[in-house]
């Protein structure tokens, strides 16, 4: 039940086993719970590690177990912190990318280069994806930063979603948070994940992006029009920051069966990204084409927000979360 929080089953059985029976040693948890001694000292140390076992006072020299709403309090807070660092490390990611990006926006067709490749025009854009897509043998990672999908898209997607999932290639995806608020595109991921595909959201992407067994990125030279032309990357160098990316865009996203949480402030990450954005002064169109929702929706969140800290105006808002410790 606590593996969320950082505990395999044989530690919280441990945990929950000193609890109940404070005076048992290292043998009686073993003969307790049917485990051999070095997988309850193993335990005994992992559980130490999270700070969920100190020195007793009652029996010197030995360990007891914190309270549960102790514990619980210590296992959230480290989860939160793990949280931050994850997301600090997907802005130093995205900022690398999007520096790699645009050093590569600006390229034309007449100087391709072995490592990357100029496709000009959607249909030589959709005959590559489609080569891609063929010969994929391992993994296709994708950010998708375009919000809820349209039925027919979606409807013209699943016979080649079902041949690469049967012929055993992994797929993740990255969407928008917006997507939860898409039936059709929920349905959608449901659908993927009964064949083994796996979905995941986060409030902001940088950019459209695939990546094909690790070997192969294509990703658009503008990211306001993706039908304007793309690139293909291939080089060793650009495939490893643009896979390093997509790991630690993924390793903070929330996969969209799961109910979207909450941080220490009572935000989700999308009203972050809003409240971040909206301090920095920009539109309602500008937030919504960030977030992938509508200018409607953008503008629900930023008075909400405004609701939430009782503020009359944006830059009181700005002023006020500032002051709250709600704006790094």
């Amino acid at each position: 039940m606590l593996t969320a929080l950082g505990l395999d089953a044989v530690a919280e059985s441990v945990y929950r086993a000193m609890l109940a029976h404070p005076g048992d040693g290292v043998a009686g948890l073993a003969a307790r719970l049917s485990l051999a001694e070095p997988q309850v000292r193993n335990a005994l140390d992992h559980l130490s590690e999270l700070a969920l076992l100190r020195p007793s006072a009652d029996r010197p020299g030995s360990l007891r177990a914190v309270s549960p709403d102790v514990g619980m309090e210590i296992l959230m807070a480290r989860q939160q912190a793990e949280l931050a660092a994850a997301q600090a490390r997907i802005e130093a990611s995205r900022a690398a990318a999007a520096q790699l990006i645009a050093d590569y926006a600006d390229l034309r067709p007449e100087v391709n280069t072995p490592d990357v490749e100029q496709l000009v025009g959607l249909d030589r854009i959709r005959d590559r994806l489609s080569r891609f897509s063929r010969e994929a043998r391992e993994e296709i990672m994708t950010f998708a930063p375009e919000g809820g999908q349209k039925p027919e898209h979606i409807e013209a997607a699943k016979p080649l979603d079902r041949t690469l999932l049967e012929r055993g290639v992994r797929m993740r995806t990255i969407y928008l948070d917006s997507v939860r608020n898409s039936p059709h595109t929920v349905e959608y991921v449901n659908w993927l994940a009964a064949l083994g595909g796996r979905v995941s959201t986060v409030p902001e992407l940088p950019t459209r992006m695939i990546i094909v067994d690790r070997s192969a990125a294509v990703i658009p030279v503008r990211s306001d029009d993706t039908a304007a032309g793309a690139v293909v990357l291939t080089g060793q160098g650009m495939l490893t920051v643009l896979c390093a990316l997509f790991e630690s865009v993924w390793a903070g996203a929330q996969p969209l069966g799961a109910t979207a949480p909450l941080d220490q402030d009572g935000l989700t990450a999308q009203e972050r990204t809003a409240l971040t954005l909206l301090a920095d002064g920009h539109t309602d169109d500008a937030i919504a084409k960030r977030l992938g929702v509508s200018p409607r929706t953008a503008r629900r969140i930023a008075t909400d927000l405004m609701e939430r800290l009782e503020a009359r105006s944006r830059f009181q808002a700005g002023a006020r979360a500032a002051q709250a410790g709600w704006l790094s």
